[in-house]
């Protein structure tokens, strides 16, 4: 039954509220549709750039078993541990790079796809050790992880992924000669329409779920042209039972060191969905309250990208599309999130989803990667877009930007420094948030526009 107090932020059910079990399950139905392909995509991505191949339908039911236990954690708090709000944990897209250079290092090394996720898996637990120490500092990190920082990083993120986004669009890696041909080209095209025409023209559910309703189109008209390999259905185990650490565990001090800053962003982002997920919630967003939630969230993400590694599957985050769905349902409460665990939790035992999503073609998944990768790219562009832009932090990213995007247009400008240094400062997002967050504490504050700048701001104007 629904509170009193839920009138003045117009939800039906608040925070502690228990709805009645045939509305919990319609809701938590909803926040399923709206995740699961941001839960599953990584892995697709991964699988598909490393030719993981077989291992996939496995690494999917891992991911969806983790991202139940990691909701229930994230919406029970036990202990110290959760944010208490109904948060919905998934695979994280923000380590895609990282994760694919470790991958491509070992196989360049003659590694086998074990030896990949030995060594995924392991820098990945280590590397979730800094988000839980940075849990307990993150309302003291306000001068090294500025707004400006964050947003340089979320634009590279999003920007150095559109490479592998955009490869499969044109038909993925491997593709040989039919690497851009016109069926590949049409697929995409028409699963960014869907998207677009569900996002601008449909309901709110539909907005909610463009990608998962794009991605149905496009697999669709795939058939018809006959492009969809269904030998890939029905293959492998019919149960995936959790195994922890299948594959082992790997270690290289150079390899971490970018997955080690990807949780220090991450954590940051988690802050402010979590912020987010208050403000529609109708709870603080200050005070002791609302700092704990935010240390126990972040804290959360930590213990969770731990259990991911060790079951198998890629560092979780919290997912900010599922603050949309709170705002269109008015269903704010947690004990939703213990629906929506156990739904995850049961699909993961059933590798046939993985399987099914190993139909859609890869110019459709690219066709749906190509909007997410550059919706995460304007999401570090409205973060930057908040801020007072002086002479200071007009360098800041110029610097920042060209550094990080040239190392991925000019990958062979690292490749005479010496090892470890070349797989720190050849990943795009360390060596852009390294340059953003030292050149923040090297450049004195200014409020002063460079001279160029606000003379080109004079020309415009005067134009117009």
């Amino acid at each position: 039954m629904a509170s009193d107090t839920t009138e003045s932020t117009a939800l039906i059910y608040g925070l502690e509220d228990r709805p009645a079990p045939a509305a919990a399950a319609l809701a938590a139905f909803q926040h399923i549709l709206a995740s699961i392909v941001g839960i599953v995509t990584p892995t697709l991505v991964i699988g598909g750039v490393l030719g993981l191949g077989e291992y996939v339908p496995y690494l999917i039911a891992m991911s969806l078993f983790v991202s139940g236990i990691a909701t229930f954690i994230q919406c029970k708090a036990i202990g110290p541990v959760g944010s208490g709000l109904l948060s919905v944990q998934g695979t994280s897209f923000a380590f895609l790079g990282p994760v694919l250079a470790a991958g491509f290092a070992v196989k360049n090394n003659g590694g086998t796809p074990e030896d990949m996720l030995a060594m995924i898996f392991g820098l990945c637990l280590a590397g979730c050790l800094v988000e839980i120490v940075l849990s307990q500092f993150i309302d003291r990190l306000g001068k090294i992880i500025t707004p400006t920082v964050t947003g340089v990083v979320i634009t590279v993120i999003g920007l150095s992924l559109v490479k592998v986004g955009f490869t499969d669009f044109a038909g993925g890696v491997g593709a040989g000669e039919s690497l851009g041909a016109p069926v590949n080209l049409m697929l995409g095209s028409i699963v960014v329409v869907a998207i677009l025409v569900m996002t601008f023209t449909g309901s709110p559910m539909l907005r909610i779920s463009a990608i998962m309703i794009g991605l149905v189109i496009g697999t669709i008209i795939a058939v018809i042209f006959e492009q969809v390999d269904f030998s890939k259905a029905g293959q492998g185990a019919l149960i995936a039972i959790p195994q922890p650490l299948k594959y082992g565990l790997d270690f290289d001090i150079g390899l971490f060191i970018p997955i080690a800053f990807i949780f220090l962003v991450t954590a940051i982002e988690t802050s402010g969905d979590l912020t987010a997920n208050s403000v529609i919630a109708g709870q603080p967003v200050k005070g002791p309250l609302y700092m704990k939630r935010i240390k126990g969230g972040i804290l959360a993400d930590g213990v969770n990208s731990g259990l991911a590694a060790l079951f198998n599957t890629f560092p979780n985050t919290t997912f900010s599309q599922n603050n949309g769905v709170i705002q269109m349902t008015g269903v704010a409460s947690r004990h939703v999130g213990l629906y929506i665990a156990c739904i995850l939790v049961l699909l993961g035992f059933f590798p046939v989803v993985g399987q099914l999503f190993l139909l859609i073609p890869k110019p459709v998944l690219g066709g749906a990667t190509l909007v997410l990768f550059g919706t995460i790219a304007v999401a570090g562009i409205r973060i930057l877009a908040t801020q007072h832009i002086d002479r200071k932090k007009v360098y800041i990213m110029a610097v920042s930007f060209g550094l990080g995007l040239g190392v991925t247009l000019v990958p062979d400008a690292t490749q005479n420094l010496p090892t470890f240094l070349k797989q720190v400062v050849a990943t795009p997002i360390t060596l852009a948030g390294l340059s953003a967050i030292i050149l923040s504490l090297l450049i004195p504050d200014t409020d002063e526009a460079p001279a160029e700048v606000v003379e080109e701001s004079a020309d415009d104007a005067a134009t117009v």
